[in-house]
This record gives C-alpha cells, structure tokens and sequence, in this order.
C-alpha cells in the first residue's frame, strides 16, 4: 500500500523553514510516497524546487477559525486518505486535526518541543545550560515515530541548479571572480534578537568602503524606510526589499560569501540556500536547537553573560533593563571573523 503522508506546521517562518531539509530528505527517503505539507500560504513560497512526491497545500486560517473551522479543514483534508499524520507543530488546531484523524484509523505522530528542558535552559537562577535536541532531530523523530527512518541528506534547495538567476531588478548585476558578495540582515521579529541598528550600520559603512565588495541588506516591507536611509547614505550597499519574490531573493544568497544575520527567519532561509552564515544571538541561545541547517558553531557570535539565555524566541522584556547581552559586542569583532572567512 503506497504510503500518504500529511505533514503539518503553520508557523512560525523560521521554524517551517527548518522542516524543508527533514521533509526533503524524507522524500528522497522514500520516493514511492505521496508527502502533503499543510502550512500557511504565506509560507509556500518556501519550498523551493520540491522534490516529485512533494505536494505544498498553504491555506488561510483565517478561515478555519475556532473548532467549526478546524472540523471543517479536517473534512476537506480526510478526502487526502492519508495513512500518515506528521504533526510538526504541536499547537491545539494540529492536536485537534490529529485526534480526527487517530480516531479514523490514521497512523499519528506528534512533535515533543521538549518544553521543560527549555525552560530549564532560560530560568533566570540555576540554569541547566546544555545543548538540547536540535528542531531538525525533533522533526526527523517524528517521522521515525510513524515507522520512516529518515538520513538527513540536504544541502540546498538549489542542489544540481546551475542557473542561479539574479531578479531583474538588480539591473543585469553580475558577480565576478574577483568580486566577494556580502549579505547583512539585520532585522528579527523580537527585539531581544536585534543587534543594535548603529553597529550594524558600522558594517554597511566598513564593506561598501571596501574594494571589490558589494554588499546586499536583506529585511521586510516593515524594515524598508530604515534600509532606504541607508542605501541613501551608503548608495554601494543593494537593498534586497520588494526585489522579487522568496525564491529571487534564495537566488542572490545562495550567491554570497557570506551573509550576517540575527537568531531569525532569514538565517535559515540563507542556510537553506547553502550559504555560510554568521550568526549574531542575543537573549536567545542556539543550545535551544534553533541553528540553522549545517551552520558551525564557530560562526555564532553572542555575549558571554550569565543571564543568557532569557528567552527560547527573544519575546521577554529583559529584567536587567539595558539589553547588555546585545550592546555587549561590538561590530569589529564581527568585521574581523566575516574578513576571515571572506578574505581568509
């Protein structure tokens, strides 16, 4: 019997990011099965070149609202006949989804976030500071739980595309053997993973003064009036906002030397893409699991305080008040490894 599975995770980006090289890999695993990944519209754009058995449905929660919503997008998913349930969020409409389909006869497996260990690693007194299981593990578990042993083997979505295409609104930019292409994306949903806007603005000054370097700043529609200001100051620098779609901005990071980002979705979308990222943590701590996929642990650059860290997804006020774990370091530090691993 031809095995069908339904994987589930709407949010956050960053997190249905990480699932692509466990899903991907699953799919090369197992090519005679059917694999459905149920996730937010907004997310499907994602999932660059699929692999064949792989189907994206994004859907619109809004309109699945409330336990009539969740029944209703769980009579439209039935007509699936999956044989398979991979719940990879762990929230109560994918717990809710996964009860229908256990009482239907659906073989189920559910994601453990490890929830206490985590919030053992961020109390604020006595912490319990150790590497937990990283989300691709969490992930890859899940699919063991329902019977598929699953070899992480991914490496980029644009493994075996030779013909990476810049977007047209770059103007016919193109790189050249001598040029070294830069990335900074210096922005995060929470501000405990920001890294302060003047020493990220020190970097943008440092590499577009910097011969043969051209340096791209990657960010939101919300972040565009900050990165206007400083393509304006800096004209060098190339703003990455409203380029092109997900995939034309992959494009250009799958193209770097290497790209500094915070603890946030655009890490791992650069590590999807294969690229060498530097990563800057502030009130989070890659112990959590949340590194993205084949990135070193060399390249992290974080403050050696006691009170990190406070948060797994940066969304706590700081209790010292002064954000010390994001002023504490300073942009020569991080000027100095990106010049290493660019210049060598």
């Amino acid at each position: 019997m031809e095995s069908r599975i339904l994987i589930m995770r709407f949010s956050a980006m960053g997190d249905v990011a990480m699932t692509l090289p466990v899903i991907y890999s699953l799919a090369a695993c197992y090519p005679q099965s059917q694999i459905t990944v149920l996730t937010r519209k907004a997310f499907v754009p994602l999932f660059v070149h699929p692999p064949q058995n792989l189907n994206v449905k994004g859907v619109d929660l809004a309109l699945y609202k409330g336990i009539v919503g969740i029944n209703k997008l769980y009579d439209e998913l039935k007509l699936g006949a999956f044989t398979h349930v991979a719940d990879l969020h762990g929230v109560i409409r994918t717990s809710v989804l996964s009860v229908r389909f256990a009482l239907a006869g659906v073989k189920v497996a559910t994601i453990d976030k490890g929830r206490l260990q985590k919030m053992q690693l961020t109390k604020k007194r006595n912490k319990v500071l150790k590497p937990l299981k990283s989300s691709f593990e969490r992930y890859r578990q899940v699919f063991s739980d329902l019977g598929f042993d699953v070899k992480l083997d991914f490496t980029s979505v644009f493994e075996g595309d030779e013909t990476l295409n810049l977007p047209k609104a770059l103007g016919g930019l193109k790189k050249s053997e001598a040029s070294k292409w830069i990335g900074i994306a210096p922005f995060a949903k929470h501000q405990g993973k920001v890294y302060p806007l003047t020493e990220i603005e020190k970097l943008i000054e440092y590499y577009t003064n910097k011969k043969n370097c051209t340096l791209f700043i990657f960010g939101g529609q919300q972040d565009t009036i900050q990165v206007s200001k400083w393509t304006q100051q800096y004209p060098q620098a190339v703003s990455m906002i409203g380029v092109g779609t997900l995939e034309d901005e992959m494009n250009v990071m799958a193209q770097l030397d290497v790209i500094f980002t915070m603890d946030s979705a655009n890490m791992h979308i650069a590590s999807l893409a294969g690229t060498r990222v530097v990563s800057f943590w502030g009130a989070t701590h890659h112990y959590a699991g949340f590194l993205g996929w084949n990135q070193k642990h060399d390249d992290i650059i974080a403050a050696d305080i006691a009170c990190r860290p406070c948060s797994v997804f940066g969304d706590v006020k700081c209790y010292r008040g002064d954000y010390k774990c994001l002023h504490e370091i300073k942009s020569e530090s991080i000027i100095q490894k990106m010049d290493k691993l660019i210049f060598g």
